[in-house]
């Protein structure tokens, strides 16, 4: 289960959403001394971005997430990962798309918050 979980990891990095690829663009580099991992595992799932010292996840939400099916997922998810000690940040894929660096600055913003 846990190769698994890191060949699904692997292959999420080389196939990523339009709005993931736009993020991870703004987040590599470790801006402002912060390091951000992209599909990273963490327990059973895989973040969108992950920033350890932060203990931080961020997701982007496609269209998809609305359905009733997939946010009852998500919520678990989400309860799962908050009982673990992360804090959960999402973004619509659409504000990503319209705005990746007022994204990006919302993302690093919130992590700096939880690194201080």
């Amino acid at each position: 289960m846990e190769k698994r979980k890191y060949a699904l990891a692997r292959l999420f990095r080389r196939n990523l959403t339009d709005a993931e690829a736009r993020l991870w663009f703004r987040l590599k580099g470790k801006p402002e001394g912060l390091h951000f991992r992209r599909q990273h595992p963490v327990g059973p799932y895989i973040a969108d971005f992950y920033c350890a010292a932060a203990r931080l996840i961020i997701e982007i939400d496609g269209l998809v997430h609305g359905t009733e099916d997939i946010a009852d997922r998500d919520e678990r998810r989400t309860a799962y990962l908050e009982a673990q000690g992360f804090t959960i940040y999402r973004l619509s894929g659409a504000d990503v798309l319209g705005d990746p660096d007022e994204a990006a600055l919302g993302v690093i913003l919130k992590a700096q918050a939880r690194v201080k």
